[in-house]
C-alpha cells in the first residue's frame, strides 16, 4: 500500500507535499509549526488539512502494522496463498482487512468446528457438489456414529449445514455485498421500549415524572424508520442515546429476500443436485444467525462513526470560533455569578485579569436584599472604575439581569453589561487548575472570576476548561471520549497558536497548548518566570529546564514578549527569520525600534510596488514566509481576533413575553448544530434559526453561513412562552419594522 499516493489522492494534494509533511511529522514538528513556519515545504497547507493528514497517516500506518500481524498469523497456519497475500496488501480499510482475516482468526468453538471435528466436512462438500448423484440422505447415513454423537442422518445433515453456513459467513465477498446492500437498501427501525415498573411505591411517582419527561424527548421515534443511506448524523446520535437510556429499541431492516436470492444464486441453488435444499437452509441460517447480527453492528458502527465525525467537526468549528472571539481589552470587568439561595458571587478583574475584589450579594429570592446589593454594586463600580458587568447565563440570570438593568437606569452610571455563557465555570472552579490559580478563593469566588475573565480574554480563560463542558456541540457526552479529546485538543492548539500568547503573563494551562510545549515544560516556564522575573528575550527560554533546541524551534514564534530587549520578539516572526526581517526593515527605511511605535505599518503599502521575487532573493526567504514576515512587520503585535465582531453590550432588558412575531433583533450566535443555529437575543432563552431559515438560498451546512460569536440580525417567527421555544429567521431580517 502506497501511503503517499493514498493521502495525496484523498486530500487532493501533490505527492511532494505529502512526502514533505510526513518527513516533518516524523522529525517531531507539530501541526501549528508546520502550518505557520514551513509553508515553503508543504505548499502552504493550512492547519485544517494538516490535522486530517495526521489522522489519516496514523490510521494508515496502524493498518499497515495490522496487515503484518494478519499475514504472520495466516502464514503460521500454513494457509497463505499468493492471491490472499495480494488481497491483504491491497486492503485500504480495517473492515476490508478483517473480512479477509475472518476465516483464519482464532475463534471460540463454533458449531461448524464441532462438525469438522466429527468428520463431517466431506458431507458438507458433497452437499455443495453439483455433480453428486447419490441421494443426500443416503450419503448422510454413512456418517452415523453413536460414539461421535451422530445419531441419525438428519443430525449429520444439520451439522454439515453448519459448516456451509460458516463458510458463507466467512466469505469476504459475501460480507462486502451484504454490507453494501444494508447501506444502500436498509432502513433504521425504532420502537418504544417497555419500561419496567418501580418496585418502590414511595419513589414511583417522582421517578415516573422524570421518565415521562425523558420519554417525551423520544416521542417522535416510537414507530420510526428511515433509510440508512440518508439518515442524518444528529438523528443517529439521538437514536443511540434513546437506546442507551432504554427508551428505544433500534435495529436495521435489510431486505431479506434480496440477500437470500443473492446467496442462493452464489450457491447454485437453481441446480437439481440433491444437496440444493440443504444449501438453501444453510444460507438462511448463515444470514439470520451469523451475518445479520454482525452486519447490523458493523453498519450501525459506521453510521455512528460518521455521525461522531460530523458532530466533532461541528463542535470543533464552534469551539474554534468561541475561543477566537475578540477580547474586551483595556476594560475593568465585574463578573457576576448569579444564584438564588447562596447569593450572587461578584469578582472585579482589572484590564490585565488581576482580581481586585470579591464579595457576595443577595438580591434574589429568598433573601431579596436588592437595596443592600445595589449599594455594594455601586461602591465596587465607583471604587474600581468598572466598565462592564459580565453576567453568567445560568440559574437566576434573568432575575440578575433585571436588577442590573434597573440599577443602571436609576444611577445612570456609564456601565454596560453582557450576558456570557457560564458553561464550564463550575467545572473550572472545582478543578485543580483553579485551586492552583486561586488557592485562597472558594469555588464561588473562582467562578465569578472566570465569568469576568472570559469576557476580557475568552481564549486565555476557556482553555482552562474541558472543551466538552463548554457546551457548543451536540451529543458530546455520547461520543468516543478519546477521539473527542484528541480532536478538540487539536482545535484548541490551533486557536492558541494562531493568536500567540504573552510569554510573561500566560498561565501554565495556556502555555501547554503552544507548539512544542508539554504540560511539564509549561509549569517550568511559569516557575522560571516566578524565580527570575519576566523574560526579556525569547532566547532566554533555552534556560528553562527540559526546554531544548527542538522545543524552542517549535514554540518560539508563538510566544510574544512586549517591552523586551528584542523588538521582533513582540511579533509572530520566528527567530530563524530575524536577520531577514532586519534586512527588510532596513530596505524600507525602518528600524527595529519603529516596530514599537507602529511606524512600520507603511510597509504594507510600499510592498505593493516592490518585486516580491527580488525581495525573496535578497532576504533568502521563500515567498510564503516573506509575505508572512511583511504582514507581521506591518502590524507588529496585532491580535488577529480584532477582526471578529465585538461582544454585544446592553443596558436594558427584554423578556420572553415581550417578543412579538416580526420583531427584528440583534443577537449573538451561541451554538451551531446540524439542523441550524442557536442565537442569544437577550431573553435568556436562545432562539433557533432552522437551517432552512439561515439564508435565501439552499444551505447544506450551517457553518457555511454562520460561526459561533457572529453578531446577526434575526426576525422572530414564533414564540412558545409555555415551552420556552423561540423560532427565528435570518431571511430578510434587515427589512423588518420593529427593530431593537
Amino acid at each position: 500500500m502506497d501511503i503517499t499516493k493514498i493521502i495525496s489522492g484523498e486530500l487532493e494534494i501533490k505527492n511532494w507535499q505529502t512526502e514533505a509533511v510526513i518527513r516533518l511529522i516524523d522529525e517531531g514538528s507539530t501541526i501549528p509549526f508546520i502550518a505557520r513556519y514551513r509553508k515553503e515545504a508543504t505548499g502552504a497547507l493550512d492547519d485544517t488539512v494538516l490535522r486530517k493528514f495526521a489522522e489519516r497517516l496514523t490510521y494508515l500506518r496502524a493498518l499497515e502494522d495490522r496487515k503484518k500481524t494478519v499475514i504472520s498469523t495466516i502464514e503460521s497456519q500454513g494457509k497463505m496463498t499468493p492471491a490472499l497475500a495480494e488481497a491483504v496488501e491491497k486492503a485500504q480499510t480495517n473492515a476490508e482487512l478483517e473480512d479477509l482475516y475472518r476465516p483464519y482468526r482464532p475463534k471460540r468453538r463454533t458449531r461448524a468446528m464441532i462438525a469438522r471435528e466429527k468428520g463431517l466436512e466431506p458431507l458438507a462438500k458433497f452437499l455443495m457438489d453439483d455433480r453428486a448423484e447419490t441421494d443426500a440422505k443416503a450419503e448422510a447415513e454413512k456418517y452415523i456414529d453413536a460414539e461421535k454423537g451422530i445419531d441419525d442422518a438428519a443430525q449429520a445433515l444439520q451439522m454439515a449445514q453448519d459448516i456451509i453456513a460458516e463458510e458463507i459467513s466467512d466469505s469476504p465477498e459475501e460480507r462486502a455485498w451484504i454490507r453494501r446492500t444494508a447501506e444502500e437498501k436498509g432502513e433504521i427501525v425504532t420502537a418504544r421500549r417497555k419500561r419496567r415498573a418501580s418496585k418502590d411505591v414511595a419513589e414511583e411517582a417522582p421517578v415516573n415524572q422524570k421518565l415521562e419527561a425523558r420519554e417525551a424527548v423520544y416521542a417522535n421515534y416510537e414507530d420510526f424508520r428511515e433509510p440508512v443511506r440518508s439518515i442524518p448524523g444528529h438523528r443517529v446520535l439521538a437514536l443511540n442515546r434513546g437506546e442507551k437510556e432504554e427508551f428505544l429499541t433500534v435495529s436495521i431492516d435489510v431486505p431479506e429476500e434480496d440477500v437470500l436470492r443473492h446467496m442462493e444464486r452464489r450457491l447454485h441453488c437453481d441446480r437439481r443436485a440433491s444437496g440444493v435444499p440443504y444449501r438453501k437452509e444453510a444460507a438462511k441460517d448463515a444470514w439470520k444467525r451469523l451475518i445479520l447480527p454482525q452486519v447490523t453492528t458493523e453498519v450501525r458502527g459506521e453510521l455512528t462513526a460518521k455521525a461522531e465525525e460530523g458532530a466533532i467537526g461541528v463542535f470543533g468549528a464552534n469551539l474554534r470560533q468561541l475561543l477566537l472571539q475578540p477580547p474586551l481589552s483595556g476594560k475593568t470587568v465585574l463578573g457576576w455569578d448569579p444564584a438564588f439561595r447562596t447569593g450572587c458571587k461578584l469578582a472585579v478583574s482589572d484590564p490585565e485579569g488581576k482580581i481586585l475584589a470579591t464579595t457576595v450579594i443577595y438580591p434574589t429570592a429568598p433573601q431579596n436584599k436588592v437595596k443592600e446589593a445595589e449599594e455594594v454594586l455601586e461602591k465596587l463600580i465607583r471604587r474600581y472604575h468598572v466598565d462592564v458587568i459580565s453576567v453568567g447565563n445560568g440559574t437566576a440570570s434573568r432575575e440578575s439581569e433585571k436588577i442590573i438593568a434597573d440599577f443602571l437606569r436609576r444611577t445612570k452610571l456609564p456601565v454596560k453589561y453582557a450576558i456570557v455563557s457560564e458553561a464550564g465555570a463550575s467545572v473550572y472552579s472545582a478543578s485543580e487548575t483553579a485551586a492552583k490559580e486561586f488557592p485562597n478563593f472558594d469555588v464561588g469566588q473562582r467562578s465569578s472570576a472566570s465569568i469576568a475573565r472570559r469576557l476580557q480574554d475568552p481564549l486565555a480563560e476557556l482553555v482552562k476548561i474541558d472543551p466538552k463542558a463548554i457546551g457548543v456541540g451536540q451529543y458530546q457526552h455520547d461520543m468516543n471520549e478519546k477521539r473527542m479529546d484528541e480532536a478538540l485538543r487539536g482545535v484548541v492548539e490551533d486557536a492558541v497558536n494562531s493568536v500567540g500568547v504573552n510569554l510573561n503573563t500566560a498561565s501554565a494551562v495556556l502555555l501547554s497548548f503552544i507548539s512544542g510545549i508539554s504540560a511539564t515544560v509549561a509549569e517550568n516556564i511559569v516557575k522560571y518566570r516566578e524565580e527570575h522575573g519576566a523574560f526579556s528575550t525569547r532566547k532566554e527560554l533555552l534556560k528553562v529546564p527540559k526546554l531544548g533546541p527542538k522545543a524552542y524551534e517549535q514554540c518560539a514564534g508563538f510566544l510574544r514578549i512586549r517591552g523586551g530587549k528584542e523588538p521582533l520578539d513582540m511579533t509572530g516572526v520566528h527567530p530563524e527569520s530575524y536577520e531577514a526581517a532586519r534586512t527588510l526593515l532596513a530596505h524600507f527605511g525602518c528600524s527595529e525600534e519603529d516596530l514599537k511605535s507602529g511606524v512600520t505599518r507603511s510597509i504594507a503599502q510600499k510592498i505593493r510596488k516592490e518585486d516580491l521575487k527580488k525581495l525573496s532573493e535578497q532576504t533568502g526567504l521563500g515567498e510564503y514566509t516573506l509575505k508572512d514576515v511583511i504582514d507581521e512587520l506591518s502590524k507588529p503585535g496585532r491580535d488577529p481576533r480584532e477582526d471578529a465582531p465585538a461582544p454585544v453590550l446592553r443596558q436594558d432588558v427584554m423578556d420572553l413575553e415581550s417578543l412579538k412575531e416580526g420583531m427584528i433583533l440583534t443577537g449573538t450566535v451561541r451554538n451551531i448544530v446540524d439542523f441550524g443555529a442557536f442565537v442569544d437575543i437577550g431573553v435568556h432563552q436562545d432562539g433557533l434559526v432552522h437551517i432552512s431559515q439561515l439564508a435565501d438560498r439552499f444551505v447544506k451546512n450551517p457553518l457555511d453561513v454562520v460561526s459561533v460569536g457572529d453578531v446577526v440580525k434575526v426576525r422572530v417567527l414564533s414564540v412558545d412562552v409555555e415551552r420556552k421555544k423561540i423560532s427565528l429567521s435570518m431571511k430578510n431580517a434587515e427589512e423588518g419594522k420593529n427593530r431593537r
